[in-house]
């Protein structure tokens, strides 16, 4: 099992961050690759480029301490779990750390390629709803 983590610096408030990411029908604006989404209670079916739809199970959306965790229920995982995590270190300074960890170990790294991409969206969205 491979466990892969990326965080960003973000210049915005962590609130401002934690509403970026904390609704799950948001994804398809910040994580590359994800063009459609769907939400049903905790299940979250998102469609990538290519036209392949993956369910994800809901896990923790806890506004309190800013995080997010999902898993991937489709078949070609034996395990994941991706976490997102937004942390203020001052007034508009926060950390935003994505952690996935899969099973196969080949998808970790293919997800965690995405994640790079996906903290450069959230932050760029966080920065300039930051500046509204």
């Amino acid at each position: 099992m491979a466990s892969l983590r990326h965080e960003r610096r973000i210049a915005a408030p962590a609130d401002v961050v934690w509403n970026t990411i904390c609704r799950p029908e948001t994804i398809p604006d910040w994580f590359p690759g994800i063009v459609l989404c769907t939400v049903e209670g905790n299940i979250r079916t998102v469609k990538t480029a290519s036209g392949i739809e993956m369910p994800e199970e809901i896990l923790t959306i806890d506004p309190l301490i800013r995080r997010f965790a999902y898993r991937m229920t489709a078949p070609i995982y034996r395990f994941h779990l991706g976490v997102i995590d937004v942390i203020e270190l001052g007034v508009n300074d926060t950390l935003c750390i994505y952690s996935t960890t899969a099973e196969p170990d080949t998808l970790a790294l293919i997800i965690a390629g995405g994640t790079i991409g996906a903290l450069v969206e959230i932050q760029r969205l966080s920065e300039a709803a930051a500046k509204e």
